[in-house]
């Protein structure tokens, strides 16, 4: 039988995932890295991107992430999400919808505060765009 890791997806809205798996490829904000059973424990700043869920030896699910943290151990991963979901949720329209609104609240924004919410917004936007191929 293959090893696995307990892995965790948690959002704001919902747990969106908790099972085991043998392996799984968070976007740090460093680059990418494997969480495999048996992993040094750490900590790190998830950027905005795709989730790769291993099982059988293959991907079994991809989920999009727009930002969050993970934390690792021996036996799990846990990634607390400012927002996720399946990427099958989602059209090459509906990022590029999401991408265009996102840029209008940017160019909108007044206040320094107004603009940093709007340019990470497109950030995310972005990214979902380039995870869908739109």
């Amino acid at each position: 039988m293959t090893e696995t890791t307990e892995f965790e997806l948690v959002s704001p809205a919902r747990l969106l995932m908790s099972e085991p798996v043998e392996m799984v490829v968070v976007p740090g904000v460093e680059g990418d890295f494997g969480v495999l059973p048996r992993h040094a424990p750490m900590l790190s700043t998830v950027r905005p991107g795709v989730i790769d869920v291993y099982k059988g030896g293959q991907v079994e699910q991809r989920l999009f992430i727009a930002g969050g943290f993970a934390e690792v151990t021996e036996e799990r991963c846990t990634i607390l999400a400012e927002e996720a979901f399946p990427l099958t949720e989602v059209s090459a329209d509906d990022a590029r919808a999401r991408l265009d609104a996102a840029r209008e609240d940017l160019e909108e924004a007044e206040t320094d505060m107004a603009k940093g919410r709007a340019a990470q917004a497109v950030v995310v936007a972005e990214a979902l765009s380039r995870a869908v191929g739109g």
